[in-house]
């Protein structure tokens, strides 16, 4: 009887499973009383406050990785747009480039007149254009006598020529070009059919 004036919180205990984390009990005083002979309080593996702790441990890996493909992600971007910078640029170079390709073919075999000798700066000046587009990457694109690809090409005439199969580039009308692996303007070209 005085062991049960001293602790009142145990006196429905004559069960014989303790039920002392039930009662909130930070600690368990279960072995202090003799007719508790079968406590399971030490039985729980993982208490609430381990359970918690885990659940933040996966939280913080998921943000961890989340936070990881977000980087690499953004690296990508960047590597992406500092490879094509000067994308923008160059596609208001080319169409200079084009003119100076026009005024060039005027010239004619006869290089002592003066129209030749007059072309002779412009030559100059598109092939230093040309070697400059290069030093950034710039390619033209080869279309004569290949296989139309729409990849690379942009059909705007067609042809039936003898000889030649359907499908083949017969003549580039304007040259595309490419920017390191990105076609920044197809070739327009004359196809056979």
């Amino acid at each position: 009887m005085e062991e049960e004036k001293k602790h009142p919180e145990h006196k429905h205990h004559e069960h014989k499973e303790c039920k002392c984390h039930e009662h909130k009990h930070e600690e368990c005083k279960c072995h202090e009383h003799p007719e508790h002979k079968e406590c399971k309080c030490h039985e729980h593996p993982e208490p609430p406050h381990e359970k918690r702790i885990k659940e933040l441990e996966d939280s913080l890996l998921r943000s961890k990785a989340e936070f990881i493909n977000y980087r690499k992600r953004l690296e990508e971007e960047q590597s992406r747009l500092l490879k094509y910078c000067n994308e923008d640029l160059i596609k208001e170079v080319l169409p200079i480039l084009d003119n100076f390709e026009r005024a060039i073919k005027m010239d004619d075999t006869n290089l002592d007149d003066e129209v030749s000798k007059f072309l002779s700066g412009f030559k100059m000046i598109y092939c230093n254009l040309v070697n400059i587009l290069k030093n950034y990457g710039v390619i033209e694109i080869d279309g004569n006598n290949k296989p139309f690809d729409p990849t690379y090409h942009e059909a705007i005439m067609t042809e039936k020529r003898d000889g030649v199969q359907p499908g083949m580039v017969l003549e580039v009308l304007q040259k595309g070009y490419i920017l390191k692996d990105k076609v920044i303007r197809p070739a327009m070209v004359k196809v056979s059919e």
